[in-house]
């Protein structure tokens, strides 16, 4: 490596990874203080975390969940237990949250020795999933294809202040795994394939789940998961082995996190799986050298769901319970999803006494939890309970209006032959057939309402399917209807041909079922035979023929693509999909989505948008079914006046780009103006292009604005030889739209 470029490697990795630990300093001291204050037993108590199953009535003849006070003071006050965590039997009413919160504070605020309240957690994946009534937005990936970060920050806000107005402060989202592999059954719960991508929309959730003031009561703690690696298995199941370099780690998926970090995020979650046969909860590599050294993380990391126990029972890297304990907590892991007994505080207790744990290390972890309680108000007088006001604008009409808007924004229009849409609102007879056509649970997928989200009973009924919405905008005597086809099997089939013929379009509605983590696992990712076999029996009748996608994943459609007259994509566009799709079909709303992720062609071949050269050299091909950032309009964009500021830029500086944008076409849309970069030689084989820049603007028909970006040295960096992150003189490719200028880099 040249002098030059060496040093501006140091000055590089001193500027990316300086940490945002104002918040852990502010409450640092206040809670090395209380440390002092606890008893071994009481430190062990605050790192045990356990499921709100473990404390509540079994056996309630009034089917109503219920907290068992005996068993609540025996967590609390004999095993210390200083967190709790999930439902039991799917959402609760925010009345009763509200109740449990109080009653678990009340005993842990007046009873226990030293008052410290319990840190509750929950999964809130897209909203206050797991509380009755709750606004539930678009799922993540659905939430990324809008590109629109306002929307990210947004829906985030909301989500924290109807998580808070349950009581609870602490929701395990948001996931930052880079979604490399599409068999993945948790790429829905991922931002997409791109790194960049990834990375934005984490820091703008984290920044309205967490917001800037401490304490406040419409704020959550953050929790980035699933850290680190866990989104690329090989094989594609869930909680399998990942294996990649250590360059690929942090050039692909480590940057989210570091983001995540100096957004000042809470708490971080272990990975569930191995990476390169070390599992994440006993990986001090990554745990403590990476995560709390080089990237100076101030709060604490929690272990998913009774991964400490796993390390003996199912990865095998431990020969007992015992030292499976003392693997995790040593490699970096502060607190333990147990969840269902208190065999951690046991452990661990007996892993200190017999010095196979330090008292130094119990410190350092009770005083990142304790920060993090400190930091969330527990500690002020009421921070711990239910924040009176918050109930009042649960699920209010501002929530549901926020809620529509990104679901409007999150349906990608893929094909749309002839301008065959929007369609007429009169005059027309439509057939909406498909498995998905007329489920709540098909457009919002897993954690909601219940843990897999697919008990349909449980949905609201005052939200409308796509069925539904379809019906309310053309009259439901213009309607007609047969399902056609469950996921796995048709369903009369001939009797739905026969609805067809006596219509004037069809919607075809495809998808999958909902689903979460291993209970997803698929292994061929065309989407089931029943399903095509429908779509294809609706185009031999010879009607135009609309396909609408309600999936987790990107599964393949390439039998239906060039014969079906127009696709929506809309994979999981939470509470308010049904009536979305049906404004974009009937062109109230005008689509402005664009995919998060590559649309796969084949099952197999899969190749990401940023492949490297020799993924198109010779006989190699990157031929999606549709390519990443591509989306649909009703109206027509033109760029021009592509400029950047030098074509010869000094070393540490910014380039400046910028370019014309106008809508050309008699619709006012959004079009979202997406900059890549090429670094066209490096001694590392560089990708054929990088996402850098996106931001996305609405335009009145004939109206052109200018938009500039920033290009910094951070955008021009990668990770080199040997591993660390560097800038390398030479040409460089600014690519924004259809239009292409190089610079120089000296």
């Amino acid at each position: 490596m040249p002098a030059a470029t060496r040093l501006f490697a140091i000055f590089l990795a001193l500027w990316l990874w300086r940490p945002t630990s104002a918040w852990a300093d502010r409450y640092d001291d206040e809670a090395r203080r209380l440390v002092q204050r606890l008893t071994l037993e009481e430190k062990v108590g605050q790192m045990t975390q356990i499921s709100v199953t473990l404390v509540s009535k079994e056996g309630d003849t009034t089917g109503r969940h219920a907290l068992d006070p005996d068993k609540l003071r025996e967590a609390l006050l004999t095993y210390h237990v200083g967190s709790i965590m999930n439902e039991g039997q799917g959402a609760y009413s925010l009345a009763h949250w509200r109740e449990i919160i109080t009653e678990i504070q009340d005993v842990a605020t007046r009873e226990t020795r030293l008052k410290i309240p319990v840190l509750y957690g929950i999964d809130a994946i897209h909203g206050a999933t797991f509380t009755e009534g709750a606004t539930l937005f678009p799922q993540p990936i659905a939430l990324a294809a809008t590109w629109n970060l306002d929307l990210a920050r947004q829906d985030g806000a909301i989500t924290a202040r109807e998580v808070r107005a349950s009581g609870i402060p602490w929701d395990f989202y948001p996931v930052l795994d880079v979604g490399r592999q599409p068999l993945w059954p948790r790429f829905w719960e991922t931002f997409g394939e791109d790194t960049f991508l990834v990375t934005e929309f984490g820091k703008n959730y984290i920044e309205g789940l967490q917001g800037g003031s401490y304490g406040f009561p419409g704020q959550v703690a953050a929790c980035l998961k699933h850290y680190v690696g866990y989104s690329f298995p090989f094989n594609g199941f869930d909680r399998t082995p990942a294996f990649m370099s250590e360059r690929t780690l942090r050039q692909v998926f480590l940057p989210p996190f570091a983001a995540g970090v100096r957004a000042g995020v809470s708490t971080v979650m272990a990975n569930s799986s191995e990476l390169d046969g070390i599992p994440g909860h006993a990986n001090r590599h990554l745990l403590t050298d990476v995560l709390k050294g080089e990237l100076g993380f101030k709060g604490f990391v929690v272990s998913d769901f009774k991964d400490v126990k796993r390390l003996y029972s199912r990865d095998q890297v431990a020969d007992s319970p015992e030292a499976a304990v003392a693997l995790a907590v040593n490699a970096g892991v502060d607190m333990s999803m147990v969840p269902n007994d208190f065999s951690f505080y046991r452990l661990l207790l007996r892993g200190v006494r017999d010095k196979k744990v330090s008292v130094a290390r119990i410190d350092d972890a009770v005083r990142r939890i304790l920060a993090v309680k400190l930091r969330m108000g527990l500690f002020a007088p009421g921070g711990a309970y239910p924040a009176p006001g918050l109930d009042r604008e649960f699920a209010s009409p501002a929530h549901e209006a926020a809620n529509l808007k990104t679901a409007q924004e999150s349906i990608i229009l893929l094909k749309n032959e002839q301008h065959l849409l929007p369609l007429a609102k009169t005059g027309i007879k439509v057939l909406v057939t498909g498995p998905t056509a007329n489920l709540l649970s098909a457009l919002n997928g897993g954690w909601t309402i219940t843990w897999q989200g697919d008990n349909e009973a449980r949905y609201p009924k005052d939200k409308p399917t796509v069925l539904a919405a379809i019906k309310a905008k053309l009259g439901a005597s213009n309607v007609l209807f047969a399902p056609g086809a469950d996921f796995d099997r048709t369903l009369d089939l001939q009797a739905t041909v026969k609805l067809a013929k006596k219509a004037d379009y069809v919607v075809v509605c495809l998808g999958e079922k909902a689903y979460c983590e291993t209970w997803g696992n698929i292994t061929d990712l065309d989407l089931e035979p029943a399903q095509i076999q429908l779509a294809q029996a609706m185009i031999k009748t010879g009607k135009p023929v609309i396909l609408v996608l309600l999936e987790g994943r990107p599964r393949v459609i390439a039998p239906l693509v060039d014969q079906s007259q127009a696709i929506l994509l809309g994979f999981l566009p939470g509470m308010e999909g049904g009536r979305a799709i049906a404004e974009v079909l009937f062109g109230e709303v005008n689509p402005s989505a664009k995919l998060p992720c590559t649309y796969p062609k084949a099952p197999n071949g899969f190749v990401t948008y940023d492949h490297k050269p020799l993924e198109e050299w010779d006989l190699n091909r990157y031929d999606p079914q549709f390519p990443f950032g591509f989306g649909l309009s009703y109206t027509t964009f033109a760029y021009r006046d592509l400029h950047l500021a030098t074509d010869k830029l000094r070393p540490g500086k910014n380039q400046t780009v910028s370019v014309r944008v106008k809508n050309t076409g008699d619709r006012p849309g959004q079009e979202v103006v997406q900059l890549y970069l090429q670094d066209e030689f490096g001694s590392v084989s560089r990708p054929v292009r990088e996402l850098k820049g996106f931001r996305k603007l609405a335009l009145r028909p004939g109206e052109e604005r200018e938009l500039t970006f920033t290009l910094t040295p951070h955008d021009l960096s990668f990770i080199g030889v040997d591993d660390r992150r560097i800038v390398e003189p030479g040409v460089f490719k600014v690519m924004v739209g259809p239009l292409a200028k190089e610079f120089t880099l000296q």
